[in-house]
């Protein structure tokens, strides 16, 4: 489907041509009708030569009217900009134009009604300079005369090449219909209307309002006034809401995709077309349906912090349009570079958050992200519109490579530091390593443990003699030559006095893998258990815990404990009789 809204000047034949077109009558309201001038948006759609379906968002042209106008055409992928014959360029086709061209809208025809009245020539001459420089500077013209029907084939049939340049949608992407209406259908209850930009919409879905979060599950649709199952992109779509009251929605609010989006009431954006320190500290942000109030803090010459009167779901690289409704003109254009910025709260913030934002261009890019950010979430990027394509370093963390990196560098000092500090402690607790690393999880603590460092009981300790006192490395040395001689025969308490080994000695060099501790004070080098294994492979097998022992030169109350960890490990199997075998992979 293509869905087209219309914009112009009021009373230069917008809506007398969507009723040419399709037949219907695209304005809703007795007054309109009374009046002959539209005041709220129209809907209606016809068959194209092709066989496709277009519908027309019909806008009011009126200029107390734009805010209307801009909740029609903001969801809209396109637009006919529609110029009298006999009356030309108008200061309501101005405004049209340069909404449509700050929300970026590019793919669109213009077309010059009222030919049977006065010649296109001029009207379309001039109506070529004003598109010229905007966004819909290359669109395809036609002129025609809904009363007499001249040109009406020809603009069918542009209609439908239109069609064939729009981009294609993405039926498997997040919903977030913007709604443009709601009403109560007696016997049915809540129905809103919008134009379904992406995703796919089924009955029995469940979705959410984005003021709210409050659930909503779909218990029906209708696409152009026929019920069905399923609507795909991009389609105007009625959809009856259950469990939703009537003034729980309005106008500006929009239907999500639970967890795809995060609503936000503050964004860091670029503008266009003025300077933001030329701007009033107070306008209105349009986006979408929505209108909202925001408060304009300048960040540089074209960028700014914008705070919202209540929170969007928006996305990165989103278009919108600030405007001064006392005033009635667009302000500026609006690209959002980011929905999730960081606090100003420091001297000199503010300046250093211009230099980043001039360096933004308003592209979802997770390098840059993580860059600028260092760590971030999955879900907060994939919801700001980031493309997520990389593997979390711990739980849904994401890091920057080089950020990454400095952090390993940074606890590895800090570990190091705090051994100097505190040779014999049993490490540095995780959660102190996290709050010195002004790190937001401990599993990013955990996951930067590499070798030497160890995670052990909730605390970080370094491995190896390097990583323990002077006394406590000679004192191992002496024992070294001790096991040099005698591989499986752990020191006796006197020795270990002797050599300066007590009990916190021990337990840093346990700690540090210097030693193993069997149970107790029975130490062993730490390579014991594989040295253990390859003596054991050499007698006949099964063999008793007697061989055992003799074969490793050592005594009952070293060889029970070590028999009984190379069990849990794998390295030897018990067998009933008490006798056992070494396990060969």
């Amino acid at each position: 489907m293509l869905v087209v809204a219309t914009a112009g000047h009021v009373d230069h034949g917008k809506s007398t041509l969507v009723r040419a077109l399709t037949g219907m009558e695209p304005d809703r309201w007795a007054e309109e009708r009374r009046r002959g001038m539209t005041i709220d948006l129209g809907f209606a759609w016809t068959a194209l030569p092709s066989g496709r379906t277009v519908a027309f968002v019909d806008v009011p042209g009126h200029e107390r009217f734009v805010p209307n106008m801009l909740a029609g055409v903001g969801p809209v992928p396109a637009a006919v900009v529609v110029v009298a014959a006999d009356e030309g360029w108008m200061p309501q086709s101005a405004e049209h134009l340069a909404a449509l061209d700050a929300l970026g809208v590019g793919y669109g025809l213009l077309v010059v009604t009222r030919v049977d009245l006065a010649d296109p020539a001029a009207a379309l001459a001039r109506a070529r300079s004003e598109l010229a420089g905007t966004s819909l500077a290359a669109v395809e013209a036609v002129p025609v005369s809904a009363v007499t029907g001249t040109g009406l084939p020809e603009l069918r049939a542009a209609l439908d090449r239109l069609a064939d340049r729009m981009p294609t949608p993405v039926p498997d992407g997040p919903v977030r219909l913007w709604v443009d209406r709601c009403f109560t259908v007696r016997g049915s209850g809540t129905v809103v209307t919008g134009t379904l930009g992406a995703g796919r919409l089924r009955v029995g879905d469940q979705l959410e309002l984005a003021g709210s979060g409050e659930p909503a599950r779909v218990r029906g649709l209708h696409r152009l006034g026929a019920a069905c199952d399923e609507a795909l992109p991009v389609a105007r779509v009625a959809v009856n809401l259950r469990g939703v009251a009537r003034d729980r929605v309005s106008r500006g609010d929009a239907l999500l995709t639970p967890g795809r989006f995060r609503p936000t009431d503050l964004v860091d954006v670029r503008v266009a077309g003025v300077a933001v320190t030329e701007l009033p500290v107070t306008l209105t942000l349009h986006v979408g349906s929505a209108a909202v109030p925001v408060r304009i803090r300048p960040l540089g010459s074209d960028t700014a912090r914008l705070r919202l009167s209540r929170p969007l779901p928006l996305l990165v690289g989103e278009r919108a349009l600030l405007r001064d409704p006392g005033r009635r003109y667009v302000a500026g254009a609006v690209t959002v570079l980011d929905v999730l910025p960081p606090p100003l709260a420091r001297r000199g913030a503010a300046a250093a958050r211009a230099a980043v934002l001039a360096t933004l261009d308003g592209r979802p890019d997770l390098a840059g992200e993580l860059g600028r950010r260092g760590l971030a979430r999955v879900g907060d990027l994939a919801r700001a519109g980031v493309p997520v394509t990389r593997t979390p370093v711990a739980g849904d963390w994401l890091a920057d490579p080089d950020h990454w990196r400095r952090l390993g560098d940074r606890l590895a000092v800090a570990v190091a530091e705090h051994a100097a500090a505190h040779p014999l402690a049993a490490g540095v607790p995780v959660e102190q390593l996290r709050r010195q690393l002004d790190l937001p999880d401990r599993l990013l603590v955990e996951a930067l443990v590499r070798s030497p460092l160890r995670l052990v009981a909730g605390r970080v300790v370094a491995t190896g003699t390097a990583a323990l006192p002077e006394p406590v490395a000679r004192a191992l040395a002496l024992v070294g030559e001790d096991y040099a001689a005698h591989p499986f025969r752990a020191p006796d308490a006197a020795r270990l006095a002797a050599v300066g080994l007590g009990a916190r000695e021990i337990g840093a060099a346990v700690r540090a893998g210097a030693l193993l501790r069997l149970t107790g004070n029975v130490l062993l080098p730490p390579g014991a258990p594989q040295q253990a294994v390859r003596v054991l492979s050499g007698l006949p097998q099964p063999f008793t815990l007697s061989a055992a022992r003799q074969a490793l030169d050592t005594t009952r109350r070293v060889a029970v404990p070590l028999l009984e960890l190379l069990d849990r490990r794998g390295l030897t199997r018990r067998l009933p009789d008490d006798a056992r075998v070494v396990v060969v992979d």
